[in-house]
């Protein structure tokens, strides 16, 4: 019944937003902070917590103990889109879905095939010195033996995400708010909405249905008109079957 009920939502709508989190990617092998293989039950070679050493004046301070961690633990170039991004760039294609609006930053959205992603914790796949602002790809952070430095300037290169400590790129979040407050179904999925800002989005849906897909309750459900516990890539594969 849940399935049939939102596969009529997705019909019948006409501006579809995106909104997901850690959950989306699980199905491709990537762990999420706190489920099981996360960095939050994870045993840690050091004493330092996730968000201690992931944070923007850790990399300041400690570049070589950060880019170990960050690259064995944030970074999974071999990961492919599962059904959920699979799902979510077909109702793209097919007019019905606007944007994917994700706090993620593997790129697999892009990966599945999805335009107009609005990636609010920026992406592994954008890199840049802290000097001259030369861009550089992932294969660049890869490949280093240690701190990645500018080819150009020979200033350190770091990626382009959200690190803790730093605020989120303001025109990223409203072009975000924008897309939620002109969407008539918010689809959210495979996020506990307790992080904020990003969390906050949510008040910006003035829309018909908001639909949650969590495989556990978020401080949003009782606003919701759906809510489904199953597996994201295979509530979105089947919601999207013969469409």
């Amino acid at each position: 019944m849940e399935q049939k009920n939102l596969k009529t939502m997705i019909k019948e709508a006409k501006r579809i937003v995106f909104f997901g989190g850690a959950g989306v990617s699980t199905g491709s092998g990537i762990p999420d902070f706190r489920g099981s293989g996360g960095l939050y039950t994870e045993a840690n070679e050091t004493e330092e917590s996730p968000e201690e050493i992931l944070s923007g004046e850790y990399l300041r301070k400690y570049p070589e103990k950060f880019y170990r961690y960050y690259k064995k633990n944030m970074l999974y170039p071999n990961a492919k889109p599962n059904g959920a991004h699979r799902a979510l760039a077909k109702l793209e294609q097919m007019g019905k879905l606007t944007s994917v609006i994700t706090q993620n930053i593997d790129g697999l959205h892009e990966a599945a095939g999805s335009r107009n992603v609005i990636a609010v914790h920026g992406s592994v796949l954008s890199n840049y010195c802290t000097s001259c602002y030369k861009e550089y790809p992932l294969s660049y952070i890869l490949e280093a033996e240690s701190v990645p430095l500018c080819e150009h300037c020979g200033n350190p290169v770091r990626p382009d995400v959200v690190l803790y400590g730093e605020g989120l790129d303001g025109l990223a979040f409203t072009r975000a708010q924008r897309e939620i407050e002109r969407a008539d179904l918010l689809i959210v999925g495979g996020t506990s909405l307790t992080v904020y800002p990003a969390a906050g989005l949510l008040h910006s849906f003035r829309g018909k249905n908001l639909v949650i897909i969590n495989r556990t309750p978020t401080p949003y459900d009782p606003y919701a008109a759906l809510i489904i516990r199953d597996p994201i890539e295979d509530v979105l594969s089947e919601a999207t079957k013969e469409m």
